[in-house]
C-alpha cells in the first residue's frame, strides 16, 4: 500500500484524472479493491449516487485506466495482485458534468464534442443526424473495430436534471433527451461489457431505471459504502504528514488535529453497516492548506435547495432529524419533490443510524462544515433584514447567551426579526420556527430543537459553557402560556443535576405584527425573576 510521501506530499487537488493522479506522484486512496467486486460479480449495468465532489469523477477514471489495460498506473495498488488479464476495452466516458445546462441546446454541444471525438478514433464515417443514433453506432462500431465489448462510464449522469428541478420545461426537455440517448444501454447490450452510471439521484420518471431491469444500484449496497470518500482508517494510514502540519498550525496536538477534521468533515454515511466517512474534497484541501475551512460549500451554494424546501414549505427542524426507509431517498419526482431525499443526495443530511427493528434510517445533518453553509444558504430565504448593521445585533444575540443575559439576548433577537423584509415577512408557525432555528444556530450556539423528555418535547435547547437555556416558542399566543408550558411539563428536569445555570424562556410571535412581540425569562426552580417584555415591532 502506498502510504503519504513524507516531506512534501502532493494531494492532487482538483485533480479527477486517476492517470494524473499516479503520474504526478500525488497521494491516492486506494479504491482498487471495488474494481474487482464490479468485474467479477455479474452484472453489466451498475448505478452509483453520491453528493457532489466525492469522489465518483475519480472512481470513473479509475475504470477507465483499469480498462484500457494501463497496468503500469496500478503499480502497489490492489488491484495489480489480482489474476485479470488487463487486456485493453474500447473505453467512452460520457461526462456530463462540463456544463450547466442552464438553457435548452447545451446537451447537445456537449454530445457533439464527445462524439466527434469517437468518430473519429474509430473511423467513423457515416454520420447520423440523430444523437441517440449516432451513439448507436459509436458502440456498434467500437465493438467491432476492436474485437472487445464496449465499456461505457456516464459521470453526472443526471446533471442536466439536477440543474432544472425548479425549471419545469428544461426539465422536461433533457429527460427526454436522455432518456433516448441512454436507450442504448438496452437495444446495444450484446455489444456491451459494462455500463456504470454515476449520479446525485435516482429519477423515477428517467426510463433507464425501468428499461434496464438488471441494473445493479450499489448506492446503499453495505459492500460499496466505502467506494467513494475517506474512512478514519483511511485517513491515519495516508495522511499522517498533514495532520501533523494540520495540529501544529491550529496549535493543537495530533489527536486533537483528528478531532477536529472529524468534526468538521467527518460523519457521511451511506449504507446500514457503513463506515462513517469524511467528504474527500474538504479533507484534501484541510490537508493542503493546514487549516480547518469551509471548503466544500464555497465550491457551490445549493440555491435550488433552499428554493425547493420552501416551495413546499418544510419543516426544518423535523426534516433534518427524521426516519425514513432507504426508498425515500432514492429518487427525485420533479412535481412532488421529497426534501429529505433532495437534502439526502445533495450532500445535507447523511445517514446517523440504520434501526433494524423498524427498518429505518435516521437522518441528520453530517458535521459542521456541512450545517454552516446550508444554514448560510437557507436563511435568506426565511429571514431577510434591512436594518443597518444585522452583524452587531447578531453579536449581541450570542454575548447574551454566553454571558447569561438573555434579557438583551432577546432584545436582539427582536430587532433582528423586526428588520425582515416585508415581502419576506413570516406568515405562519412553522416558518416562525425554521427562522428562529437556524439563526440561532447559523450563529454558532450548541442548538437543539424537538428535544424529546418524558411528557413532551421541547421547542429548542441552546447550551452554553455556563447556562442552559429551555426555549418555548409560541406563535399568536402569549409567552406567559409559552413559559407556563416549560414548568407544567418539566422540561428542565434532565439537567437539574448539571453544574451550569438553567434559564427558561417563552416567546411569542405575532401574526399581526408578523414578529416576536414579547417573552418570559424565568430561572429554573424560582418562582418569578424573569421579564415580561411587550414591545410591538
Amino acid at each position: 500500500m502506498v502510504s503519504e510521501k513524507e516531506n512534501n506530499p502532493r494531494y492532487g487537488i482538483g485533480e479527477q484524472d486517476f492517470g494524473g493522479l499516479r503520474e504526478r506522484d500525488c497521494i491516492y486512496v486506494d479504491k482498487t479493491q471495488f474494481i474487482k467486486g464490479i468485474v467479477t460479480s455479474g452484472p453489466k449495468y451498475y448505478f452509483l449516487a453520491r453528493p457532489r465532489r466525492f469522489g465518483k469523477s475519480l472512481f470513473l477514471s479509475t475504470l477507465r485506466y483499469f480498462f484500457e489495460g494501463r497496468r503500469e498506473l496500478f503499480k502497489g495498488l490492489y488491484i495489480d495482485t489480482t489474476d485479470w488479464d488487463w487486456a485493453e476495452y474500447p473505453v467512452l466516458r460520457l461526462d456530463l458534468n462540463t456544463d450547466r445546462y442552464s438553457d435548452q441546446g447545451k446537451l447537445e454541444v456537449v454530445l457533439d464534442n464527445l462524439f466527434n471525438q469517437w468518430e473519429s478514433k474509430y473511423s467513423i464515417n457515416n454520420i447520423a443526424s440523430d444523437y441517440s443514433q449516432r451513439f448507436n453506432n459509436i458502440i456498434r462500431i467500437a465493438h467491432e473495430r476492436t474485437g472487445k465489448e464496449v465499456v461505457i462510464l456516464v459521470d453526472e449522469y443526471d446533471k442536466p436534471l439536477v440543474g432544472n428541478l425548479n425549471k419545469e420545461d428544461n426539465f422536461e426537455h433533457y429527460r427526454s433527451k436522455l432518456a433516448s440517448l441512454y436507450s442504448n444501454f438496452k437495444s446495444s447490450a450484446e455489444h456491451i461489457k459494462l455500463v456504470f452510471l454515476t449520479g446525485v439521484s435516482r429519477f423515477s420518471k428517467l426510463s433507464v431505471f425501468s428499461d434496464l431491469n438488471n441494473i445493479r444500484d450499489i448506492t446503499f449496497d453495505n459492500e460499496y459504502a466505502d467506494i467513494c470518500g475517506i474512512t478514519e482508517k483511511e485517513l491515519l494510514e495516508y495522511f499522517q504528514v498533514g495532520i501533523e502540519r494540520l495540529a501544529k498550525r491550529e496549535r493543537t496536538d495530533y489527536d486533537g488535529a483528528i478531532r477536529m477534521l472529524k468534526r468538521n468533515y467527518d460523519g457521511y454515511r451511506f449504507a446500514e453497516e457503513g463506515s462513517e466517512i469524511y467528504n474527500p474534497w474538504s479533507l484534501l484541501n484541510a490537508m493542503q492548506e493546514s487549516k480547518i475551512g469551509n471548503y466544500w460549500n464555497d465550491t457551490g451554494m445549493p440555491t435550488i435547495v433552499a428554493e425547493s424546501l420552501k416551495r413546499v414549505g418544510a419543516d426544518l427542524e423535523k426534516t433534518f432529524d427524521s426516519l425514513c426507509e432507504d426508498d425515500d431517498l432514492k429518487g427525485l419526482d420533479l412535481l412532488n419533490p421529497n426534501p429529505r431525499a433532495l437534502l439526502y443526495q445533495t450532500g445535507y443530511l447523511t445517514i446517523k443510524k440504520y434501526i433494524r427493528s423498524v427498518r429505518k434510517y435516521r437522518l441528520g445533518i453530517p458535521n459542521r462544515e456541512v450545517k454552516k453553509g446550508l444554514f448560510n444558504v437557507l436563511l435568506p430565504y426565511y429571514v431577510k433584514c434591512k436594518m443597518e448593521n444585522p452583524k452587531q445585533t447578531v453579536s449581541g444575540i450570542v454575548t447574551g447567551f454566553i454571558l447569561g443575559d438573555p434579557q438583551e439576548a432577546m432584545l436582539c433577537m427582536q430587532s433582528y426579526f423586526a428588520g425582515i423584509d416585508f415581502k419576506m415577512r413570516i406568515d405562519n408557525e412553522n416558518n416562525f420556527h425554521n427562522a428562529f432555528y437556524l439563526l440561532m444556530d447559523l450563529i454558532g450556539l450548541d442548538t437543539e430543537t424537538e428535544v424529546h423528555t418524558s411528557d413532551g418535547s421541547i421547542d429548542m435547547k441552546v447550551e452554553t459553557e455556563d447556562y442552559i437555556y429551555i426555549i418555548e416558542l409560541k406563535y399568536d399566543h402569549t409567552a406567559e402560556e409559552a413559559l407556563q408550558q416549560i414548568k407544567d411539563k418539566q422540561y428542565a428536569r434532565p439537567w437539574h443535576n448539571d453544574n451550569r445555570e438553567i434559564i427558561l424562556i417563552g416567546a411569542s410571535f405575532s401574526s399581526s405584527t408578523r414578529c416576536i412581540e414579547d417573552w418570559k425569562i424565568e430561572k429554573s426552580g424560582q418562582n418569578n425573576i424573569g421579564f415580561n417584555i411587550n414591545i410591538l415591532c
